[in-house]
Parts: C-alpha cells; sequence; structure tokens
C-alpha cells in the first residue's frame, strides 16, 4: 500500500432519478480526481437514492396502492451489478485512475439491495457487498444479503472493504473484515448523528486501519416535487446531514466530521500508520485467542431452489 490521497464525497442523490444522479456521480468524481483523489468513496445508497421519511404507505398491517407506486418507482431506479452501470464506473475509474467505492440500490430478479460497488484504478469492477441487515423500515424495501459477498477487495489504494451503516454494529461481521487485512475501511452511511464520529473512531482503533465513512447531505430539494416526506414540505428542510469523516489508525480524525452542508473532503493516508499502530494490537492476530474465540462464516450464497 502506497501513500494515498482519499477523497470523500459528501453529497445527495436526485432521488428517484438514477440518470441524473450517475451524471452527478461523473461530476463529482471529475472534481475529486482533478483535486490529486487517488480514491473516492461515496455515500450509502448515493445510485438509486435513500428515501428518507417515505413509509411506503406500509404501516404494520397494511399497504396503500400509493405505497406500492412508489416501491415501484424506487425499484426503476435501482441498477444490476454487474450491468452496463458498472461497465460505465469502470470506465470513469480508469480513466481518471482512482479507485472507486459508491453505494448503490441493486436490483436482483424482484428484490432491492442496499449494496456497495467497489472499483480498480485499472479500470475493473471488484465487486459488491449487499447489505446483511437492513434496518427497521428499510426492510420493507431491501432484502438481506448473504455471506457471499464480505470479501475484501486488493485495490491500487490497498486492501479495501465496505461494511454498510448501521452493520458497523455487527462486532462479528467488523471482525469478518478484520481478519482479511484490510487496510482501508470504507463505511458508507446515512447516519448523520454525531455518535456515529464515535463508533468510526473504535472501528479505527479496532481494526487498526484507515476508516473512511461517506454521508449525503440531502434537502427536500433534491427529492420530486410529489415526494412527501415527514420531515416536512419546505425544498431547505434537511433530509439527510452529513457528518462524513476520515479516520487514522490511531482513531485521529484527519478530515470531518462535518455537517449542514455539501462538500468533499481530502486526508493523506500514510500506510505506515498501520504497522505502527499494530504493534501492540491486533485483532484478528497477536491480540486474538482462538484458543477461546471463533468466528465462523457462512459465505455460500443463499437460494431459495437449489
Amino acid at each position: 500500500m502506497k501513500s494515498t490521497k482519499v477523497a470523500v464525497i459528501q453529497s445527495s442523490s436526485v432521488l428517484f432519478d438514477t440518470a441524473a444522479t450517475l451524471g452527478k456521480f461523473e461530476t463529482l468524481l471529475n472534481e475529486a480526481a482533478a483535486n490529486g483523489a487517488q480514491f473516492v468513496v461515496f455515500p450509502e445508497a448515493f445510485i438509486g437514492g435513500y428515501p428518507k421519511g417515505c413509509h411506503f404507505g406500509a404501516p404494520v398491517g397494511s399497504r396503500s396502492d400509493e405505497g406500492r407506486e412508489w416501491f415501484r418507482r424506487y425499484y426503476d431506479g435501482a441498477i444490476i451489478a454487474p450491468g452496463p452501470e458498472t461497465e460505465r464506473m469502470a470506465q470513469l475509474a480508469g480513466e481518471r485512475q482512482t479507485d472507486i467505492v459508491v453505494g448503490v440500490i441493486e436490483h436482483d430478479a424482484g428484490t432491492l439491495y442496499c449494496s456497495v460497488l467497489c472499483f480498480g484504478a485499472e479500470g475493473r469492477f471488484l465487486g459488491k457487498r449487499r447489505k446483511l441487515m437492513p434496518t427497521a423500515a428499510e426492510r420493507v424495501i431491501w432484502g438481506m444479503g448473504d455471506g457471499s459477498t464480505l470479501d475484501a477487495f486488493d485495490a491500487r489504494s490497498g486492501r479495501i472493504s465496505a461494511v454498510i451503516c448501521w452493520e458497523n454494529f455487527m462486532p462479528m461481521l467488523r471482525m469478518s473484515q478484520y481478519a482479511q487485512g484490510v487496510e482501508i475501511y470504507c463505511a458508507p452511511t446515512v447516519d448523520d448523528r454525531e455518535s456515529w464520529t464515535s463508533l468510526m473512531r473504535t472501528v479505527a482503533l479496532e481494526g487498526r486501519c484507515f476508516v473512511v465513512s461517506a454521508n449525503q447531505f440531502m434537502k427536500r430539494s433534491d427529492a420530486p416535487p410529489d415526494f412527501q416526506p415527514v420531515q416536512g414540505d419546505h425544498p431547505e428542510t434537511v433530509l439527510i446531514n452529513g457528518g462524513s469523516v476520515i479516520v487514522s489508525p490511531m482513531g485521529e480524525l484527519l478530515a470531518g466530521p462535518v455537517f449542514g452542508e455539501e462538500t468533499i473532503l481530502y486526508a493523506d493516508l500514510d500506510p505506515a500508520d498501520i504497522a505502527r499502530g499494530k504493534m501492540d494490537f491486533d485483532v484478528a492476530g497477536h491480540y486474538a485467542r482462538p484458543d477461546i474465540f471463533e468466528l465462523s462464516l457462512n459465505r455460500k450464497a443463499q437460494k431459495p431452489v437449489r
């Protein structure tokens, strides 16, 4: 792993307009690359959108026709991975010579997944992560991932992985990533609470890795006119308030957190900091106790018909 300049994109989707969001993706990537970024991280559900404040007409025990139509619109904005959109994003990664991590809404048959796609600076689609456990009402619109997408990836910037939003509260999932020698641990999210920074610093200290967390900054105006979020209908109403952050392997804040605005955060990552941190703590190495604790992973894709 060489010294890497990372950029974290704190911006919103154009909700329910994937074509426009893909254009915004390219514009923001170009800006980050022009500023020297070799690794660019986008937020959770950037492509496809995070419809915060929409309940899809699904109170307990009931569904509405209007809610089903909103889901149909959301489904139509999801992408297939791999597919045409991933081919274009891989091409952009190669042209800009940047590794990329980006949150997307993926559809597979009739189910949507909150996923993260990883691309290499050589123009390769490295693979994807599907969120294992959607949180609360997310379970109405997203399916659950499985252990088949828990891989870390070797990119030009180093060994990278992605853990999505509240998956980061799952200690065993984090351990599955540390054990793969992750150097840059990406945490795309929509959690805009101040407490999120504390979790990111804990992950960095625990894994002795760099942690890069990208969140959206989204206003009501980033959604279509007929969208009716519970937060209110004023164009300037903030739906997602940012809080993106970059953390060193010793838990030090290298950039952010930044709230209340669209921005791009930058930091230079020195790989020597990882070795320095692991001198006294390697949670998947010399500080582990496999004679007492053992984590078993089921990495098989879970199919309903075999």
